[in-house]
């Protein structure tokens, strides 16, 4: 038997109307992924419970959870979801909150992260690349080249034969964890980071993970990308 829409559309209202799931939709409408416990605080709920939450959450299909490592971070479905959720606060006539990490500066603006780069400066890439459509994605949390993106690569030397050969992905989005959005792994976002060493765009601290961004390095590689800013 079909199920009419109202049926749907009762489900998903209870999905959200519930006090803490609502407090936790709203705390990941700002794009940013989160863990469970990390939702269960912002919920001011217990570990187990805020379990059960999700669950319904992510069985009404308002948000998904993606495994990075051995970590397990949750995000808004979709745009669709994420329109409707601010259409409701509109009506509600509340604000949103703004996420906050707590990753030192360091390490937070740049940072290998593998073999490619992480942090502020590589999210601002990462999204850079997808405005100028450069990128498209190509199913099962993968990307391809588009175009222009394959004659941006080329112009600044980039192998992509030699990368499409390797035996690994060759480009896929890779959950940020210090800004929770993703910047670009696979075998193009560590291409990218040993280009940027090369060239002197980012230099690397011998005893961490940071990344160093000198003046000219940083306006060299602004040049290259065409932005006007890594902020």
């Amino acid at each position: 038997m079909d199920v009419h829409p109202d049926h749907h559309l009762a489900r998903v209202a209870g999905a959200i109307a519930e006090p803490a799931r609502a407090r936790m939709l709203c705390c990941l409408l700002d794009g940013n992924a989160r863990t469970a416990t990390e939702l269960s605080v912002v919920a001011e709920i217990s570990a187990s419970t805020a379990s059960a939450h999700l669950a319904r959450l992510k069985d009404d299909h308002l948000i998904v959870l993606q495994a990075q490592g051995k970590h397990r971070y949750y995000q808004i479905n979709n745009p669709d979801v994420a329109a409707a959720l601010e259409a409701l606060l509109v009506v509600a006539g509340l604000p949103r909150a703004q996420f906050r990490p707590t990753t030192p500066q360091r390490l937070r603006h740049a940072r290998t992260c593998y073999d490619h780069m992480a942090g502020t400066v590589a999210v601002r890439l990462h999204d850079h690349f997808a405005e100028q459509g450069w990128l498209a994605p190509d199913g099962a949390n993968q990307y391809v080249l588009t175009s222009a993106g394959e004659q941006q690569c080329c112009q600044l030397g980039l192998d992509l034969q030699a990368m499409r050969k390797l035996r690994r992905r060759f480009a896929c989005p890779c959950l940020d964890w210090s800004e929770r959005r993703p910047h670009l792994g696979g075998a193009l976002g560590a291409a990218l980071l040993q280009l940027a060493l090369k060239k002197g765009w980012v230099e690397q601290d011998l005893d961490s993970r940071a990344l160093h961004l000198p003046p000219q390095g940083q306006r060299q590689m602004l040049a290259a990308f065409g932005l006007r800013g890594l902020q």
